[in-house]
């Protein structure tokens, strides 16, 4: 399985970006898929997960402005990022998973997109 990240950049404060990862190699309806992101000197942190049934799980910081949405029949899924703050900046990755203890966890995940750098200015 390989995925593959993209939509990222600079925007303003207050802005919107959407990340699209794409995964070639298998189908995934039934993958959990997660975003997270790793800021400078800081561990690698959960952001949203969805499962297979589409249930959507979000840290708390980004709830209510982030939204995870997946299209099993194009094997993606994205996150829609609205009213961005400067400390969302971060590399961006994607990752999924067939079977997930612990959705908040990178070690639960196996398969790993490359990231995409979102920088939010002030």
């Amino acid at each position: 399985v390989q995925l593959q990240a993209s939509g990222g950049g600079l925007v303003q404060a207050g802005g919107s970006l959407r990340l699209s990862c794409a995964a070639s190699g298998r189908t995934f309806s039934w993958y959990t898929a997660a975003w997270f992101r790793q800021a400078p000197d800081k561990e690698r942190e959960f952001v949203a997960a969805i499962d297979g049934r589409g249930v959507r799980y979000y840290t708390d910081s980004v709830k209510g402005r982030f939204t995870i949405s997946r299209d099993n029949a194009k094997n993606t899924v994205d996150l829609q990022m609205n009213s961005l703050e400067p400390e969302d900046t971060a590399v961006y990755y994607c990752t999924i998973d067939p079977s997930v203890a612990n959705f908040r966890a990178p070690i639960s995940y196996a398969y790993w997109g490359q990231g995409t750098l979102v920088t939010v200015s002030s």
